[in-house]
């Protein structure tokens, strides 16, 4: 099958067209991925309770931490093909896209097992609320059983949105989302198997998209076909997806650290205040998500050029990318706090509950631009192969601030808003260093 008119040419031509052109199917992905996730919320709340929702909502932080180091290789992946496929070294992109496949298929079946064996643990270390802990450990088991379908999924979109196809992705995530919206109806609804039943559901249709982006690979006539019994690990190509990918996936696990601490933090409010934080996160997945779509552009297209050597592109794609994200940031972060009540209401008719997303939202969604400009400084960086120099700030400027913060501010002040101040300050703060780390970094390349 021919599949050219899903590729795209990220090394010329128009930048801020290609760059929306690119976007806008990594921003309806995530919102239909957000969409589909809010109906396990919205599923749970409604049908299950709250405490059903505060089960779900709890594990979120800790599920993330145990994921994030691995699919920091899957951003290993997109910047090594990259990098390969804008110079048009295709054995290598072949090479690379077989050992990213190997890599899925280990790391799924290694996350499995820490995942399931450590979710009850970790769960009473983080102060779990005693009514909400048996359907947390439950769901994050059933989750975990997922896990290799979902890495499986996400190397390879990695793979297609290195060579500029965001599209099928987006289909195919549709596909598996509208499955995994039925199968929360079946199970909960009508067979009354709350947490479990979300659980269940999510990774059925996790399986269903792994097989699908699988499938386009086996059957594409592109230089990224995956043949079965070429899947093997190149050493060079290995290392070179753990140079960037692996830093990546260590901020992502340390940036987790972080959130598991705050949502800690939030447990010591009770279960209504969980469900509340619960509820907010959920929503301000759609912004983030949205935003991020920014941050995995950012990486895709600086790849590209720099393996095609086109440096003076490199700037451009930066600042189109931040103004971009600026915007979209700014805009649905006022407006879903704007209407956040009525958008809470959908999760929680618990008035209570809805008042602690409130509160969440004010700090966060109103600020929530500063995230996306500090991600798209990460990307750009990444994409022109350093991953370890924003890995060292985002942990210091990041996660080390908010362990800090925690200890130290919200000691003395012990509300949700001081919690959640922690937040943008150390965006704000570990964007202004990514960016004198670029004007260091470009300008040093100019030079050679």
């Amino acid at each position: 099958m021919s599949d050219k008119r899903y590729e795209m040419d990220l090394v010329g031509g128009p930048i801020l067209k290609s760059i929306l052109a690119y976007t806008f199917p990594l921003i309806a992905s995530g919102i239909l991925q957000l969409l589909f996730n809010a109906a396990d919320m919205v599923v749970a709340g409604r049908f299950a309770g709250s405490v059903a929702l505060a089960a779900v909502g709890a594990t979120s932080s800790l599920i993330n931490l145990f994921i994030n180091i691995f699919l920091g290789l899957s951003v290993g992946s997109n910047v090594a093909i990259a990098h390969f496929y804008g110079a048009g070294m295709n054995k290598e992109v072949s090479e690379t896209v077989h050992t990213t496949v190997a890599l899925a298929l280990i790391c799924g079946v290694i996350l499995c097992g820490i995942g399931y064996y450590a979710a009850s643990p970790m769960l009473k270390l983080m102060g779990t609320p005693v009514e909400v802990l048996p359907h947390s450990v439950s769901y994050m088991k059933i989750y975990f059983l997922g896990i290799p379908a979902l890495l499986m999924y996400n190397f390879g979109a990695a793979i297609l949105r290195a060579i500029g196809d965001t599209k099928r992705p987006l289909y195919y995530l549709t596909i598996a989302g509208v499955i995994n919206v039925i199968l929360n109806v079946i199970f909960v609804v009508f067979f009354g198997m709350g947490v479990k039943g979300v659980a269940l559901a999510t990774i059925l249709s996790e399986t269903i998209s792994a097989i699908l982006v699988l499938n386009v690979l086996v059957r594409t006539d592109s230089v990224v076909r995956l043949e079965i019994g070429k899947i093997a690990l190149h050493k060079d190509k290995a290392l070179r997806i753990a140079k960037v990918g692996l830093p990546a996936g260590f901020q992502g696990a340390i940036f987790s650290i972080s959130n598991v601490l705050i949502q800690s933090s939030v447990n010591s409010f009770g279960a209504i205040a969980v469900a509340g934080n619960t509820a907010a996160m959920n929503l301000e997945g759609f912004v983030y998500n949205s935003m991020n779509a920014f941050h995995q552009t950012a990486i895709s297209f600086t790849g590209q050029n720099m393996g095609a050597r086109k440096y003076n592109r490199v700037k451009k794609i930066l600042t189109s990318c931040l103004g971009c994200v600026f915007v979209t940031g700014a805009v649905i972060g006022i407006l879903s706090y704007v209407f956040g009540n009525p958008l809470l209401s959908l999760y929680s008719s618990d008035a209570e509950v809805i008042a602690y997303g409130l509160r969440r939202m004010q700090v966060i969604m109103l600020t929530y631009y500063l995230c996306g400009i500090m991600d798209v400084m990460v990307g750009s960086l990444r994409g022109m192969g350093y991953s370890i120099m924003p890995m060292i700030v985002s942990l210091l400027g990041a996660c080390a601030f908010r362990i800090i913060w925690i200890f130290t501010i919200f000691k003395m002040i012990h509300t949700p808003e001081c919690l959640y101040m922690s937040y943008p300050i150390s965006w704000g703060l570990t964007f202004s260093v990514h960016l004198l780390c670029f004007i260091f970094i470009a300008r040093r390349r100019l030079k050679e």
